[in-house]
């Protein structure tokens, strides 16, 4: 899981000739010989986490576009500075890539203060790939139908409201750390060592409130068991159209979602940029991936590499700050 800059409000709805490229001219793209072998995409977190699962959801179509096999290696550790590093140390040549969150490129920058890289030094950002929006969610023991009543009963409560996260430093800690900051109400972390853990507790009415990943969340919402007060994305989701956004109910500016991007090496040509680019966007622009996609609780986004560039450094100073206010440490 995890939280954003605000997002363009636009979709991969346009063909990928419609698109907004880098301007790379076209004989230097004819002439340079990439792909001439495997590409190597890192994934810094385990098999079978979101953003395992995305990327070989993704790559397969992209594969096809560049006419070479890409192999998906899982490194992990650290948060997802182990594969994160190998790729920022490796050749600018387009052959190692890394699937890289909200973890490893942005919210790490803040954690961890002697990270073996720097996230906009040592990365040519590639694209935006997916965003994962969450929902804020309270136990049917919370007397709240809406966030403002939450907010209203949380400061009737000694010590103040508690929450739940997947642990410190996660998005859903940081979502519920932003709530805090945003309003000034009381709330208590409670840190998990997994979210499933976390979501138990929520329905034994262990602890008040999360926020989490919407498909995780969804199937205990329709069973009665959790009810769903906002959506923290800049906008309703499609999953649950009715449930209002937190800035819908006067909590603003507050945007946030986990969310996966492509990067490779720092001064990767911009050539193979471009090649690169334009694979990502036919995949995200296939009508058979965007409904696969969201069964994981995925939304295609895409943005352009000059794009990505502003909007990474921007949700980076955001949890920046949030961290430093918060005074939070990684577990």
């Amino acid at each position: 899981m995890t939280t954003t800059a605000a997002l363009p409000r636009r979709r991969f709805l346009l063909s990928a000739a419609a698109l907004t490229l880098p301007a790379l001219p076209r004989p230097a793209l004819a002439q340079t010989p990439w792909p001439d072998r495997p590409i190597r995409v890192i994934v810094p977190f385990g098999a079978g986490t979101s953003t395992d699962i995305m990327t070989r959801l993704v790559t397969p179509r992209m594969s096809q576009e560049l006419g070479q096999p890409i192999v998906i290696e899982n490194r992990t550790g650290a948060g997802g500075v182990v594969g994160s590093e190998l790729v920022a140390k490796s050749p600018p040549d387009g052959y190692n890539l890394c699937m890289g969150s909200i973890a490893s490129h942005s919210v790490n920058a803040s954690l961890m203060p002697r990270l073996p890289y720097d996230v906009l030094r040592d990365f040519t950002p590639v694209s935006l790939v997916t965003n994962a929006p969450n929902l804020l969610v309270v136990g049917p023991q919370v007397p709240a139908n809406n966030l403002q009543e939450f907010l209203a009963w949380a400061r009737t409560q000694r010590g103040g409201a508690s929450y739940a996260s997947a642990g410190n430093g996660t998005s859903s800690h940081l979502a519920g750390e932003l709530l805090k900051q945003r309003t000034g109400v009381p709330l208590e972390h409670v840190p998990y060592r997994s979210g499933a853990q976390a979501l138990t507790d929520i329905i034994a009415g262990q602890v008040a409130m999360t926020v989490y990943q919407v498909t995780a969340v969804l199937p205990f919402v329709r069973d009665g068991k959790m009810r769903a007060l906002a959506t923290t994305s800049a906008r309703r989701l499609e999953w649950t159209p009715e449930v209002p956004t937190v800035e819908e109910q006067g909590v603003r500016p507050f945007d946030v979602a986990a969310w996966h991007g492509l990067f490779a090496p720092a001064n990767l040509p911009e050539p193979v940029l471009g090649r690169i680019y334009r694979a990502l966007t036919v995949a995200l622009n296939d009508p058979e991936l965007r409904p696969r996609l969201n069964e994981q609780g995925l939304e295609p986004v895409g943005l352009s590499p000059a794009e990505f560039r502003p909007w990474l450094e921007a949700d980076i100073a955001k949890w920046r700050e949030v961290v430093r206010a918060g005074n939070i440490r990684p577990d």
